[in-house]
C-alpha cells in the first residue's frame, strides 16, 4: 500500500531565554514581540542585556539612550549603562 502526501504543514516555536519580566522595560511589550518599530520578532529585533541584568528590545534601548540628557543610563535603574553578554 503507497501512501501519498497531498500537503504539509509545519510549526514551530521560538522564544528569547530571559529570566526577569516578560516585557521590555521601555515599551512595554513582550520580548517574543517586536518592538514597535519592527514588523516581526526575531533577529531582526534583537534583545540586548546589560551588566546589571536588565533587558530590553536593541531598538528601545538606542532610543532612549539617544534622547537621554543625562548621559547613558539604565531606563530602570539608572546606573550608568554597560552592555553585557548574552547569556548562553
Amino acid at each position: 500500500m503507497k501512501v501519498k502526501v497531498k500537503s504539509w504543514t509545519m510549526a514551530a516555536y521560538w522564544s528569547w531565554d530571559v529570566k526577569e519580566a516578560d516585557v521590555c522595560g521601555i515599551c512595554h511589550v513582550a520580548y517574543d514581540g517586536c518592538c514597535p518599530d519592527c514588523t516581526t520578532p526575531g533577529d531582526d529585533c534583537p534583545l540586548i542585556w546589560g551588566e546589571c541584568s536588565h533587558v530590553f528590545h536593541m531598538h528601545c534601548l538606542v532610543k532612549w539612550l539617544d534622547s537621554s540628557t543625562n548621559g547613558e543610563h539604565c531606563p530602570m535603574d539608572r546606573r550608568p549603562w554597560k552592555t553585557a553578554a548574552a547569556p548562553s
